[in-house]
């Protein structure tokens, strides 16, 4: 006998589907779905994530006391002061800037004595810089200018008088002076005198 050339129908049995076939396989291929999603790791379902996304991130330094909001010890008799120059710097190491401020009494004319005043943050996020050294007392009877924060340190020219008898105006002395925090303690470090500014 010649074999046909039309298959069996028996041996084909498989090409004719019934809805018993489509739901067995419907029911297999979600059985494989969701053991794949049981056996893949928490974090792959959360999506793609970064690590700063993940963690809280690291608090940063707090801002540099504001010089406006400080008490400063210096006798102006009545008249008001004025902040002439600050800058701002980690002064101590602890990654938290200071603030250094040169403060005069208002006057009408000639050059005031300056006041040099570390500030660091008040205590609680609304309370006012708070004055923790005095670098230059305006009893010295000196100006700054020139004031810098420089790797930690404090620089700064103070201007001067020879002798009482220097008019106000025209301070005849000049000193480059440097203030390092070591030992619990602003140290003073000064250069070479200029006579005859």
């Amino acid at each position: 006998m010649q074999p046909s050339a039309a298959p069996d129908p028996v041996d084909l049995a498989h090409t004719h589907a019934r809805p018993l076939h489509w739901l067995a396989t419907a029911t297999a291929t979600a059985a494989v779905v969701a053991l794949a999603g049981a056996l893949t790791p928490r974090a792959a379902e959360a999506g793609p994530t970064t690590a700063s996304a993940s963690a809280p991130a690291a608090p940063g330094p707090a801002a540099a006391p504001d010089a406006a909001t400080a008490s400063y010890p210096i006798p102006c008799g009545g008249a008001g002061h004025r902040i002439a120059q600050r800058a701002t710097g980690d002064l101590d190491g602890d990654e938290n800037p200071e603030t250094i401020a040169v403060v005069h009494c208002e006057a009408g004319s000639g050059t005031p004595p300056a006041g040099l005043y570390v500030l660091t943050r008040g205590r609680g996020d609304a309370a006012p810089a708070r004055v923790v050294a005095t670098l230059v007392d305006p009893r010295e009877q000196r100006s700054v200018t020139g004031l810098a924060i420089r790797d930690g340190a404090v620089r700064a020219t103070l201007l001067g008088y020879s002798s009482p008898d220097v008019p106000s105006c025209c301070p005849d002395e000049k000193e480059q002076v440097t203030w390092e925090w070591t030992g619990g303690a602003f140290v003073r470090s000064a250069g070479a005198d200029a006579r005859g500014v």
